[in-house]
């Protein structure tokens, strides 16, 4: 199973969460006039103490109830207008966060389709859903409420620290006594906390591609009876995940047990030197109320700053994990080198596009009009020395490509064989850039695909891979994603034609029927036909097939190589082969063997001169790999 890569490099917390800066900036006046809203509705909180010590040395001292009525009256006015001002807190920051969180998805998607093929071989579908549903969540609930509070709530300890020196400040010596222990406490705790609270949402990925594989893989679970082992796999991992929260469950309780304890003990000491003094008349009976009052009033701000820590440092860590995938280099989708802007720039687009015979050659040997030339030994789709391994590959292994070159010419179709293994669909996934090359070139009518933008190659080329992918969506959206935008009605019958696609009519809804997350509501060749009419809708240039009918009965596949002799005729095309009836579809057959091109001709020509390729087309199974 692909995992996550460990991370690159520790960060400070601080520094991780300023990266969400770029999206924080948009909404940062919200932001602060939340923070500032809640700054006041702490301060407003913190004058309810005095308050009560001018009611407690004036009214009620004086038994005046016209004061006390008064003071009443202050104390509701005071509550009414911290809560109203909390309410307009949140109502501050619930659209722009929840924007800043829909902004932070939308990149995440968008960079994940920008990403090549091998990063996604690398991963673990649920490690990048568990960065797109619950990091993403974690970072809205800080910039929501730990972001803020943590401001907050410092202001509001210094404040009342404050108010409690000028009260008196031998009391508030005493309340500060605790200080120095709970900032030691809270620096052991942040630097152990991250490292669960990492570990922690790792295990969810992991748990969460569990969950999809057993959901997309039911079938095989159902049909092998391997549901034991697969709850067996479940509950370990749960279980990891389980132990993983307990034991951050008991950091956050050890801190909690600190902070929580030491204030209260700072708090009673207070309370019995303040009533000394009192007794001894020197200090009065309303100072030591207000004084215990802000005392208590600040035991949230101080018991807060436990979990506030804990949900930093989760989101510092869920910051991490996004940024892990953000900073991979994604597909550049420019036009490539100044070279390769210049080739292309001098190749019209009538010597570009692809007919299905050559241009006659001129006395220079280049065909072409006008601004710019091809030579015609390069038109059509060329192999030039291709070399290629998978940038994963444990080093000294062999390529699995060497030397490749090979040149299907304009409108002819070559079938590629080859054993088991020996890289066929590596092969293919090269023309449309799926990966890059090691070394070598790849052109279309003499243009470098390095020089061409990806968007401009992907239209030229289409592909039908031998597993079709559908899509939760209908029919005929799956179809029309191998098309322009402005493909209608008609191009969709004709794909559906050339694939012998008829059964989408009988569905309940036609073409606009939903076929299901990966089209598993259908056969392996009704998704297999629906994935060669999406490679065939848009009238492609190039067209690489990989065994594009290895799922079809003999009678459909006859029906269905009679109708795409039709589309071939008028394209240029590389078609994966493993049996006889599907290579006779082309015009010549390239012999893939040890990772190079070990014979090119006719079916029957290789049949009588290549002992190799005799054997593989006589199905025999001995040598296979």
């Amino acid at each position: 199973m692909a995992t996550t890569p460990a991370p690159a490099q520790d960060r400070s917390a601080v520094r991780t969460l300023l990266r969400l800066w770029p999206y924080v900036r948009p909404v940062r006046a919200r932001l602060s006039g939340a923070a500032f809203v809640a700054i006041l509705a702490s301060c407003v909180g913190l004058v309810i103490p005095l308050v009560l010590k001018w009611m407690v040395d004036g009214p009620i001292a004086d038994r005046d109830p016209a004061g006390v009525w008064l003071g009443a009256l202050y104390l509701l006015l005071l509550g009414f207008t911290e809560a109203l001002l909390f309410g307009l807190r949140r109502w501050l920051v619930a659209r722009p966060l929840s924007h800043v969180e829909a902004s932070m998805r939308a990149d995440l998607y968008r960079h994940l389709q920008r990403l090549p093929v091998s990063f996604h071989d690398r991963w673990a579908s649920g490690q990048l859903l568990s960065r797109a549903t619950t990091d993403l969540m974690l970072l809205r609930q800080f910039l929501a409420f730990p972001l803020t509070f943590l401001l907050v709530n410092g202001v509001t300890i210094l404040v009342g620290v404050l108010i409690m020196l000028l009260q008196d400040w031998t009391l508030g010596l005493v309340i500060l006594g605790p200080a120095l222990p709970v900032m030691v406490t809270c620096v052991i705790f942040e630097k152990r906390y991250a490292a669960m609270a990492r570990r922690a949402q790792d295990q969810v990925g992991d748990l969460t591609t569990v969950v999809e594989e057993s959901v997309l893989g039911i079938r095989i679970i159902k049909g092998f009876g391997r549901h034991h082992s697969q709850a067996l796999a479940f509950r370990d991992l749960s279980a990891k995940l389980r132990g993983t929260e307990l034991r951050k469950a008991r950091l956050l309780a050890a801190i909690w047990g600190v902070i929580v304890t030491l204030p209260e003990v700072a708090i009673g000491a207070a309370l019995v030197v303040g009533v000394v003094q009192v007794a001894d008349g020197a200090l009065s009976a309303g100072t030591l109320v207000a004084f215990l009052s802000t005392a208590l009033a600040l035991r949230w701000p101080v018991e807060s700053i436990g979990f506030l820590l804990a949900m930093s440092q989760e989101a510092a860590t869920a910051t991490q994990r996004y940024f892990e995938v953000m900073d991979e280099d994604a597909e550049d989708d420019t036009e490539g080198t100044a070279e390769g802007i210049t080739a292309t720039a001098t190749v019209p687009a009538t010597a570009i596009a692809t007919t299905a015979a050559p241009a006659p050659a001129s006395t220079s040997g280049t065909a072409g009009t006008g601004t710019g030339t091809v030579d015609v030994r390069d038109r059509g789709l060329r192999f030039h020395g291709v070399r290629f391994r998978y940038p994963d590959a444990p080093p000294g292994t062999p390529p699995v490509l060497q030397h490749i070159d090979l040149h299907i010419r304009p409108g002819e179709s070559m079938a590629l064989v080859g054993a088991t293994g020996s890289g066929k669909t590596t092969l293919t996934a090269l023309i449309p850039r799926l990966y890059e090359l090691t070394s070598g070139r790849i052109t279309l009518d003499g243009v470098d695909i390095r020089d061409l933008p990806r968007q401009a190659l992907r239209a030229k080329v289409a592909v039908a891979f031998e597993e079709p992918t559908l899509f939760s969506a209908t029919v005929g959206d799956n179809v029309l994603m191998g098309a322009k935008d402005t493909a209608g009605t008609a191009d969709l019958e004709r794909a559906l034609a050339v694939a012998q696609a008829d059964f989408v009519y009988a569905l309940p809804q036609g073409t606009d029927t939903r076929v299901g997350e990966q089209g598993l509501s259908l056969s392996g060749g009704q998704r297999q036909r629906l994935a060669l009419a999406r490679a065939v809708v848009g009238q492609p240039e190039f067209l690489v097939l990989d065994d594009p009918l290895s799922a079809l009965d003999v009678h459909t596949e006859a029906a269905v190589e009679a109708a795409l002799r039709q589309v071939l005729a008028d394209t240029t095309a590389l078609i994966v082969a493993h049996r006889p009836s599907t290579v006779l579809l082309a015009d010549r057959v390239a012999l893939l063997s040890g990772g190079r091109i070990a014979a090119v001709g006719t079916h029957h020509e290789l049949l009588r001169t290549n002992a190799e390729y005799a054997h593989l087309m006589s199905g025999e199974e001995e040598g296979a790999r």
